[in-house]
C-alpha cells in the first residue's frame, strides 16, 4: 500500500512538471508571436552599401528601403528616417537585410590606416628593386640589414631594421649609360617598403637613398651581421 502511494505521488509530481513546462512554452510562444505581429517600421539595406559610400548615393541607387519587423527583432538604434545621417558616409560594408543604424555612419570616411609604428620611432619609406628586396621575400615584421652601394663600394648602413609595411609594386623605367655613351633602358619593378627607425637612422637612410642604391639583407635570429664592413675595389677579392 505504501509503495502504491509513493508511485502515485511521483506520477502526480511528473504530471505537474509536464503541465508547467507546457504552460511556460505556450506563454513564450505567445510572447514571440506578439512580438512578431506587433510590427514596427525600420530602414533596411536592400543592396550592398559599400564602405565610404554616402547615404545620398545609397538612397539614390535604391539601396535603402523601409521595412517592417517584429518589435522584438528591431535593433535598439535602428533608424526610421535618414534625416540624422543624410550627409554622412558608411564606415563599413552594410549587407542586404541589415537594419540601418546610426553608428555605422559618420561625416568623414573611416580611417584605413593600420600602420603601427614602434615606440620612439618614426616611419619612412624606401623604394627597392626586385634584387634589392630579396626577390620579394621581405614581409611586414621581418628584420633586415640595409646595404648602401655607391662610388664602387658597398657598406652596411644599418642592422636589425624592422619592416612595418610593404606597399605596391610598380614598374619604373631606368636608363643607364655605358663607357661608350650607349644608353640602355630597362623596365624594373620597384616596391615601396616602410621602416620603423629612430630619427638619426631615418635621416641616414634618406640620405643614402638619395646618394646611393639601397638593398636589403633578410635576417633571422641566427644571422651574424658586422656593421663595420665596407667592401670596395681594394678588398673585393680578399678576406
Amino acid at each position: 500500500m505504501d509503495r502504491r502511494k509513493v508511485l502515485l505521488t511521483v506520477a502526480a509530481v511528473i504530471a505537474g512538471l509536464g503541465t508547467l513546462i507546457v504552460f511556460l512554452y505556450v506563454r513564450g510562444a505567445d510572447t514571440r508571436a506578439a512580438d512578431q505581429y506587433n510590427a514596427v517600421p525600420v530602414l533596411k539595406a536592400v543592396k550592398v552599401i559599400n564602405a565610404g559610400e554616402s547615404v545620398a548615393d545609397a538612397q539614390a541607387a535604391g539601396k535603402i528601403e523601409q521595412s517592417m519587423v517584429g518589435e522584438g527583432d528591431r535593433l535598439p538604434d535602428a533608424l526610421v528616417s535618414l534625416d540624422a545621417i543624410s550627409t554622412q558616409i558608411a564606415q563599413t560594408t552594410i549587407n542586404p537585410g541589415e537594419q540601418i543604424v546610426g553608428v555605422k555612419f559618420a561625416v568623414a570616411p573611416a580611417s584605413t590606416s593600420t600602420l603601427t609604428i614602434p615606440k620612439k620611432m618614426i616611419a619612412i619609406s624606401v623604394n627597392l628593386t626586385d634584387t634589392g628586396r630579396v626577390a620579394g621575400f621581405v614581409n611586414p615584421g621581418d628584420k633586415v640589414v640595409i646595404f648602401a652601394t655607391g662610388n664602387g663600394a658597398t657598406a652596411t648602413l644599418l642592422t636589425n631594421v624592422e619592416v612595418i609595411a610593404v606597399g605596391t609594386t610598380t614598374v619604373v623605367s631606368t636608363t643607364t649609360t655605358d663607357a661608350t655613351g650607349a644608353q640602355t633602358t630597362e623596365q624594373l619593378p620597384r616596391t615601396l617598403f616602410t621602416l620603423g627607425l629612430l630619427q638619426e637612422d631615418a635621416q641616414r637612410v634618406i640620405a643614402a637613398a638619395t646618394a646611393s642604391e639601397l638593398s636589403f639583407g633578410l635576417t633571422n635570429k641566427d644571422s651574424v651581421v658586422n656593421k663595420n664592413v665596407v667592401v670596395d675595389g681594394k678588398n673585393l677579392f680578399t678576406k
